[in-house]
C-alpha cells in the first residue's frame, strides 16, 4: 500500500504545475458518504484542464483516490464554505509533497481569515439563513410542520455558521461542538428544538419568535457585504446586483435578501421612469443612508 501511494505523489509531485500533495486517512474522519475508499491523495495545481479530477487505484486489498483540484477551485471552497470536509482534510492531513510552502501559506490564510472574505461568508451565511428561515415559516402557516421542521433546522445551522465566522473562525463539520464554546445562547436554542417534549407545532412556534429576535440583531452584520457594494454609486437595477462578481456566489438567493432589507427598511426602491418599457418603470435599488 505504502508503495502505491508513493509511486502515485511521486510522479504527481514531478509535474511543474503541482503545488501540493496531501494525505488523508479513512481513520480520520469519512472521505465519502460511502467510505469505499480507505485513503485521498488530495492534489492541487496552479492551473488544471478541469477544476475537479478524480482517479481511483486500487492494489487489490484496498482503493486510493486521487482528488486533483485546480488552486482557484481549493479557495472557492475553504473561503465560501462550498465543501466544508477540506476544511478539515487541510488542517489535519500529512503533507506529502508541497512547492514554496504551499500548504503552509494555506493554512495560515485560513487562520487568519482576511477581513472582506469573512464579510463575504457572512453575507452569504446571512443571505442563506433568510431564505431558510421564511421558508420554514411559510410552511408553518400552511400547517406543514415536518416540512418546516426541516427548513428550521437547515435555518439554525446558518446561524450556527456566521455566529462561529463572526468569530473569525471557519466552520467546521461539527458545527454543533464549535457552537459549544462559542456562542451558548444558540446552541441551547438549538438543543431545545431538537430535545424537546413539546409538539412539534409548539415548538416550531417558539423557534420563530426566538429567530425573529436573532435575526434582526444579526441584520446589520449580514447585509454589511451587499451595503459596501450598494454604496459604490446611487442605484442599482436587480440586473446590475446580480452581474457584480461579489454577489454571483448569492445566487438567486439574492433577491430573497434584498426582499428582505426592502421590508425592514435597511434600502428602498426607486421607480426611475427614464427608463424602462412603455408603461413600465424601471425598479432601482439604493441603500438608505441613515442606517448604514
Amino acid at each position: 500500500m505504502e508503495d502505491l501511494i508513493r509511486s502515485i505523489y511521486w510522479e504527481r509531485a514531478s509535474h511543474p504545475s503541482t503545488l501540493g500533495i496531501l494525505l488523508v486517512e479513512k481513520g480520520q474522519f469519512a472521505l465519502t458518504p460511502y467510505d469505499v475508499i480507505q485513503t485521498v491523495l488530495l492534489e492541487i495545481v496552479e492551473r488544471g484542464e478541469k477544476e475537479m479530477d478524480i482517479v481511483h487505484f486500487s492494489d487489490g486489498r484496498r482503493q486510493i483516490g486521487l482528488m486533483t483540484i485546480d488552486k482557484e477551485t481549493i479557495r472557492d471552497w475553504l473561503f465560501f464554505g462550498k465543501n466544508k470536509k477540506i476544511i478539515n482534510w487541510i488542517y489535519s492531513g500529512k503533507i506529502l509533497f508541497e512547492r514554496n510552502d504551499f500548504f503552509h501559506h494555506l493554512i495560515k490564510e485560513l487562520q487568519d481569515f482576511p477581513f472582506n472574505d469573512r464579510k463575504i461568508r457572512i453575507g452569504l451565511e446571512f443571505c442563506k439563513l433568510i431564505s431558510s428561515y421564511l421558508d420554514g415559516k411559510r410552511l408553518y402557516q400552511k400547517k406543514n410542520h415536518l416540512d418546516a421542521f426541516n427548513h428550521v433546522i437547515r435555518a439554525l445551522h446558518h446561524l450556527a455558521r456566521l455566529s462561529i465566522i463572526e468569530k473569525g473562525m471557519h466552520p467546521e463539520l461539527t458545527v454543533w461542538d464549535q457552537m459549544k464554546q462559542i456562542d451558548p445562547e444558540i446552541f441551547k436554542l438549538y438543543e431545545e428544538f431538537i430535545r424537546s417534549e413539546e409538539p412539534l407545532e409548539k415548538r416550531l412556534e417558539l423557534l420563530f419568535l426566538a429567530s425573529e429576535y436573532m435575526i434582526r440583531s444579526k441584520t446589520e452584520l449580514g447585509a454589511a457585504h451587499i451595503a459596501d457594494i450598494l454604496k459604490q454609486k446611487a442605484y442599482w437595477s436587480v440586473q446590475e446586483l446580480f452581474e457584480h462578481p461579489e454577489l454571483k456566489i448569492y445566487s438567486i438567493d439574492l433577491l430573497i435578501l434584498l426582499e428582505y432589507l426592502l421590508d425592514r427598511e435597511y434600502i428602498e426602491l426607486i421607480v426611475d421612469e427614464k427608463k424602462g418599457k412603455g408603461d413600465v418603470s424601471l425598479a432601482l435599488y439604493r441603500l438608505k443612508k441613515e442606517v448604514f
